[in-house]
């Protein structure tokens, strides 16, 4: 038996490489704070007040991950944007049932840590978190040598929001005739990657060189859009009833979670347009029009319910906010034996 020392970095693991991501991340999770935060990073727990301008204050979590989406960064070598997918997943989540997010932690594990790539990812996350107004105030960078291929990682987000109990948004409002408008995606976010990885394996050496306006790979690796600070504001409005956000399951299986029992949802799959990027995946994928709504969002990453009075408002609303709104569907009576809640015209 040898006996040559042996040391926590000789068995993979580099506390110096470690201590040196947290000083990268520390001005970038600096740049994040808000009202409540209590305690900077590096303690063993963070700590946040509840803003006091809430009287009855209900938390609201949430946590995800990104999925097979982490393939392509790792081959692309893009790790620049899956931090924004990891927060926009999760405070998209939690704005569903009307939350203002908060704070968010990030897990980031890997086999052998790279700084650079994991200072670049992290990066993301902190600007995910500044551009939703939630504070980046802990997390666990694990690095756990022969549990990943080198160059690979993997990454889970849990975040925090508050909402008012009387303003708490649960869909029980939503009557028949109501309208259904819908806020357009940067491209396929964080859903659907296997699919998609199976697309591009297909089209082999046939891949396009662009789609819609963007290089083929950044088309593809466009961050989850952050819908968070112009649905806070549309939400102070009053005419919102209900959120869905379209992630796994797309508009087909997202939509029915927030809606009453008895009603339904037609839409019109004319008043939104197919983008290039959702074309190709559907031809290259060769599938229909209700695999294509089930699997992706199809160009709408966020839906929400109002009544038909106040859907030209909302719309004007959004879009001067900046977001592509449109008119997509209609609210209708449905009974669980006429067969799926969202039908597709």
């Amino acid at each position: 038996m040898s006996q040559t020392p042996l040391s926590y970095k000789s068995a993979g693991v580099d506390i110096e490489a470690g201590d040196a991501l947290i000083e990268r991340i520390k001005p970038l999770a600096k740049k994040t704070l808000r009202e409540g935060v209590m305690a900077g990073i590096g303690g063993f727990g963070a700590l946040f007040e509840v803003p006091k301008r809430y009287k009855e204050p209900v938390l609201v979590s949430g946590t995800d991950g990104v999925g097979t989406k982490l393939k392509l960064a790792f081959e692309w070598g893009m790790h620049d944007t899956v931090g924004i997918d990891l927060v926009g997943m999760s405070v998209n989540d939690i704005l569903v049932q009307g939350a203002e997010p908060l704070f968010f932690l990030d897990y980031f594990a890997c086999g052998k840590l790279d700084v650079d790539t994991a200072a670049a990812v992290i990066g993301g996350i902190a600007a995910g978190c500044e551009a939703s107004g939630c504070a980046l105030i802990g997390g666990e960078t694990a690095e756990m040598p022969g549990m990943y291929p080198d160059g690979e990682y993997d990454l889970a987000g849990f975040a925090v929001g508050v909402v008012e109990k009387a303003n708490i948004l649960d869909g029980s409002s939503v009557v028949a005739g109501d309208v259904v408008l819908g806020l357009a995606s940067n491209g396929v976010h964080s859903n659907g990657f296997s699919l998609v990885r199976k697309c591009i394996e297909r089209a082999g050496d046939q891949l396009p060189d662009q789609l819609d306006n963007q290089a083929f790979k950044q088309a593809l690796m466009a961050p989850t859009r952050l819908y968070v600070k112009p649905v806070l504001g549309a939400l102070k409005l009053g005419s919102i009833k209900a959120l869905a956000h379209i992630t796994g399951g797309g508009l087909l299986e997202n939509i029915p979670r927030v809606l009453p029992q008895g009603l339904g949802v037609d839409l019109q799959r004319s008043n939104w347009p197919q983008t290039e990027l959702f074309a190709w995946l559907q031809q290259t994928a060769g599938i229909d029009e209700i695999e294509m709504n089930r699997t992706f969002n199809n160009g709408i990453g966020m839906v929400l319910m109002c009544t038909a009075s106040d859907a030209d408002a909302l719309q004007a609303y959004f879009e001067a906010a900046g977001e592509t709104a449109y008119r997509i569907g209609a609210v209708v009576e449905r009974s669980a034996d006429e067969g799926t809640a969202v039908m597709l015209t």
